[in-house]
């Protein structure tokens, strides 16, 4: 029986609980990428950033959400680092987990992504966020 959010909660008390891209397909593209431990990585706009309550921190948890706002799974920061979008290096993009794995695959849909998101710049400041899997729900 799957744990429900309220018992991860319990077992993770500080854990942030959030899902992944700004849709559900999105979310649930990227969670199947998560439990397949395929994607170690992420990332997210500084700006967007300053703006959050509550900001992932290395040691910390985060329960991560499907497209229909359930828990699929734990995982942990590793590490966050700030860097701009132009100095994505091919490694970077590869542990993002996405697509071909390329870099010129993580620009495209990257931009396509801060550009909906209203943020886009060449040289915008990311927050590079790493982290292990945890647990599957």
């Amino acid at each position: 029986m799957a744990m429900t959010l309220e018992q991860l909660q319990e077992k993770y008390p500080d854990a942030m609980v959030d899902a992944f891209g700004d849709s559900p397909e999105l979310a649930n593209a990227l969670s199947t990428l998560i439990i397949a431990g395929k994607k170690v990585a992420t990332c997210g706009s500084a700006a967007n950033w300053q703006d959050q309550e509550k900001l992932p921190q290395p040691g910390g948890y985060s329960i991560v959400l499907n497209g229909e706002q359930q828990p699929v799974c734990v995982i942990r920061t590793t590490g966050l680092f700030l860097t701009r979008f132009d100095r994505v290096t091919p490694e970077m993009a590869m542990l993002e987990g996405e697509g071909d794995l390329s870099l010129d695959y993580w620009r495209q849909e990257h931009q396509r992504y801060f550009q909906r998101e209203g943020s886009f710049h060449p040289e915008m400041e990311l927050i590079f966020e790493t982290f292990q899997l945890v647990e599957v729900i």
